[in-house]
């Protein structure tokens, strides 16, 4: 090989086996075939380039034993060649030059300095790239100079154009690279002594509740001066981490993704994991452009089309057809505007190049998901994963996306909630048919209004069904359906329903065999004819309300968050060791917040609390119950129970609770928000966002205490008192208030085992002052295992403080603590 005429021919790769990476070495050939154009072309620089890629990745392969090991020998010939022509290239390149017009010349340079500037662009050697960018504009704008011949002008124009594009798009770039790699270098979940030091500025600002946007919403992170504290940054950021790939939150740089490469792209984290269907019927992963005809991303939006295939995830692909129907029938982009990337006008468009970026609302911000163009498919090259009509790819790409943050095509799959609040961040709510709450009249009126004004989708779910009863009824048990239409007529209330299978369908009444419910006056009123829909099932059917109620469990309900002008969201975690592991008997160490609403009429709050999920098998076998109190005044809260809260949320094992409150007293009024869980297993991540038709202020409810004490005490013998007579034989305490102020501000609590019933006396000794008054206080009733009482207001002076439990004779140890935001003395006295 050491002759300059030396022409290669592509080389075919051999058998592939276990553990050989098809992908990667299909890249490696495609390299390689492209040096070789080169050479026989004599643009030897080029061949060069291209040689030593080529060779490069194929050793790494080799020493991977991601490829045959045989392949060696051509790794080998590659690189001698490219040493060959480096080492001939100023001869080579002269020799060629020769026949060669100074334009010509000129392209070929400009071409190759684009070849580097994307290779270094797509490394984001930011710098670099946009050096290389501008040489080849210079060369470009130079050459035109030299040329009359109008399509050499043009073809130098639209190289020129392309190399400005990328270079104007790196220049703000550095800045926002550095915010993004420090999200990407935020650590794995702390340990529980390090996460008290994400608390890098202590301060968090409070903030106002800000006028919503239209959905899709703008990144929250990417924004300065929306009141995100650094350890919010830090939260959002150890959330990144997803099932061991990260998934930083969708930053405005981003808009200014790379899609054009050399050669095509390959995602770096290779092909998704198959369900088992998949693996027996896969023949392999093919780019659309191996086995489509003039693929495009999207041709025309119809839920119609959308199929699920052996993909185990039924609720988000009803997800799609129920935002594919909402695209089609509102003539607004829902889901196909995450998709990049996209012309001028927002709308999809298909990468020869292979590459796709995904933007999805998860853990708690809209974050950034890449992908590849590879699908799987069968020996009839058929799609091997959820699809719309032929030759379209958004519902596979989307899909492809989604399942690639949840872990892979194998995902046993969630709910529709949570589907389309990744995909739209529409607010999620679940409504429980089968739930002693459920009012059906009212809840049907309320879907029906809203549906048609185009404020929410719906899907909705069975539960589990008999087999011989689902059988029989056309319907599928634990199974998510897209609501495509709701009606009401004649008496009848209906629903329009699709199963995502696109085949089964319901039999019951107002089936398409049901010929005594199916009157002419109905069937024009809903355009409906029952003939035709038995020639063909495509899972979409007619079922009455009444039946709906009977055979499915659960209403899934998206609402836009447009419908609120205000929203705020706070990011924040809650520590496994901070507090007990059921807030059964104390909320102290809960997460709280204080909100103000300023309303002047009756007013909407809906407060969302999102819990981030980092692992598939959190996902799979959620174990976290949370929910969120509300109480009325803003101040913080110590009992679960006193006061008592205004709504008390069901602790659900659904990332996503959604609570709806509707406020009819004229602000300002002031609540407390209280997260609160069932048994705390770990460290809970977490964003509670407040959505409200008025002006609200949303801020943690900051601890006001800065000198506390504990003591450690017990009931035992004569000092197990009781409550009765012998009362004044419990422990006694003294606490002496700091003379400089007759305005002190305390807390006492008092822990004892949760079996007792306990609870706690303060009564004035002496003043500093005279002229003072302070009257005697109680915790009130006995509480099982804490109680706590707060006091304002409190002169200077020594007051006694006397814990009991309900139960004379009974002995225990106990724990008296003190808070306040000045100093005082604590010391037992009996």
């Amino acid at each position: 090989m050491c002759r300059a005429d030396h022409h290669k021919t592509p080389f075919s790769l051999p058998l592939m086996g276990d553990g050989i990476d098809e992908a990667a070495c299909r890249a490696a050939t495609k390299i390689a075939q492209k040096a070789i154009a080169y050479d026989n072309g004599q643009r030897y620089e080029e061949a060069v380039y291209f040689y030593t890629e080529a060779a490069k990745r194929m050793f790494e392969l080799l020493s991977q034993k991601k490829m045959v090991a045989i392949m060696k020998r051509t790794a080998m010939e590659y690189l001698e060649r490219a040493e060959f022509l480096k080492r001939e290239l100023p001869r080579l390149v002269a020799s060629a030059q020769a026949s060669r017009s100074p334009v010509q010349i000129s392209l070929e340079k400009a071409e190759f300095c684009m070849i580097r500037a994307l290779d270094l662009d797509e490394k984001r050697k930011a710098s670099d790239a946009k050096s290389l960018y501008e040489e080849a504009i210079q060369l470009c704008l130079e050459a035109i100079k030299m040329t009359n011949d109008r399509g050499m002008q043009e073809k130098l124009t639209e190289l020129a154009r392309r190399g400005l594009e990328r270079a104007e798009a790196l220049a703000g770039q550095v800045r926002e690279e550095e915010e993004l790699e420090m999200l990407n270098q935020l650590p794995a979940v702390p340990d529980n002594d390090e996460i008290a030091n994400l608390r890098l500025d202590d301060r968090v600002p409070p903030a106002c509740g800000k006028p919503a946007t239209p959905v899709p919403a703008p990144p929250t992170v990417s924004k300065r001066g929306e009141g995100l504290s650094k350890q919010e940054i830090a939260v959002l950021g150890v959330t990144s981490k997803i099932n061991g790939r990260s998934y930083v939150p969708f930053l405005s740089v981003d808009l200014k993704e790379k899609f054009s490469f050399p050669l095509p792209f390959t995602d770096k984290d290779g092909f998704l994991s198959l369900t088992e269907k998949q693996k027996k019927r896969l023949k392999g992963w093919m780019r659309p452009s191996e086995f489509m005809e003039n693929p495009a991303i999207i041709r025309q939006i119809d839920s119609g089309t959308i199929k699920q295939t052996v993909v185990s995830d039924c609720s988000f692909v009803a997800s799609l057809t129920i935002a594919a129907r909402y695209e089609r029938r509102f003539g607004k982009q829902l889901v196909t505007s995450i998709i990049y990337p996209q012309n001028s006008s927002g709308q999809p468009v298909f990468n020869s190049d292979g590459k796709y970026m995904v933007k999805m609302h998860i853990n708690g911000v809209w974050r950034k998901i890449i992908i590849d163009d590879y699908l799987p498919v069968d020996e009839r090259m058929g799609l091997l994963c959820s699809h719309s009509q032929s030759n379209e790819l958004w519902v596979s790409l989307l899909e492809k996306a989604y399942l690639k943050v949840m872990g892979g095509y194998d995902f046993p799959g969630s709910n529709s909630n949570i589907d389309l609040h990744a995909l739209t961040g529409w607010i999620p709510e679940r409504i429980s048919i089968k739930g002693e709450k459920f009012e059906a009249d009212k809840i049907f009126d309320k879907l029906l209004t809203r549906f048609h004004r185009g404020d929410c989708i719906i899907t909705l779910a069975t539960g589990k069904i008999p087999e011989e009863e689902a059988s029989r009824a056309g319907l599928v048990d634990c199974h998510a359906y897209a609501l495509l239409d709701l009606r009401k007529l004649d008496g009848k209330r209906l629903l329009m329903v699709k199963n995502p299978w696109t085949h089964l369908r319901w039999k019951g009444r107002f089936s398409e065999n049901d010929k005594e419910s199916w009157t002419e006056e109905r069937k024009k009123a809903l355009d409906y004819d029952p003939d035709a829909a038995q020639e063909k099932d495509d899972g979409v059917f007619w079922i009455e309300y009444e039946s709906v109620i009977h055979f499915f469990d659960v209403f899934y309900v998206n609402w836009n968050p447009a419908l609120f002008p205000f929203t705020f969201g706070i990011h924040n975690y809650w520590n496994n060791t901070a507090g007990p592991v059921k807030d059964l008997y104390t909320v102290a160490a809960n997460p709280q917040y204080r909100l103000e609403v300023n309303n002047k009429a009756p007013t909407a709050v809906w407060i969302l609390l999102t819990r981030h999920i980092t692992d598939l098998a959190d996902f799979a076998e959620n174990k976290e119950y949370i929910t969120v109190l509300v109480y009325k005044g803003g101040k913080k809260v110590y009992l679960p129970f006193d006061p008592k809260p205004l709504y008390d949320g069901t602790r659900i094992n659904s990332p996503h609770y959604l609570c709806q409150m509707v406020i009819s007293d004229p602000g300002p009024n002031h609540f407390t928000l209280l997260v609160a869980q069932y048994e705390k297993t770990k460290t809970i991540y977490y964003t509670l966002r407040v959505y409200s038709s008025a002006p609200f202020h949303l801020s943690p409810i900051i601890d006001q205490y800065s000198v506390k004490k504990k003591e450690t005490g017990e009931w035992k013998g004569k000092t197990a008192g009781g409550h009765r007579e012998t009362f004044d034989n419990n422990p006694l305490y003294h606490l002496s208030l700091e003379e400089c102020s007759d305005d002190h501000s305390i807390l006492i609590d008092l822990r004892g085992p949760k079996e007792y019933s306990i609870a706690l006396r303060i009564c004035p000794v002496s003043f500093v002052r005279e002229g003072k008054e302070f009257y005697q206080k109680e915790t009130g009733l006995y509480r099982s295992g804490y109680t706590v009482i707060t006091l304002d207001g409190m002169p200077a002076g020594t007051y006694s403080i006397r814990p009991s439990t309900f139960i004379t004779g009974q002995e225990g140890p106990f724990i008296l603590g003190v808070e306040s935001q000045r100093g005082f003395t604590l010391k037992r006295v009996q």
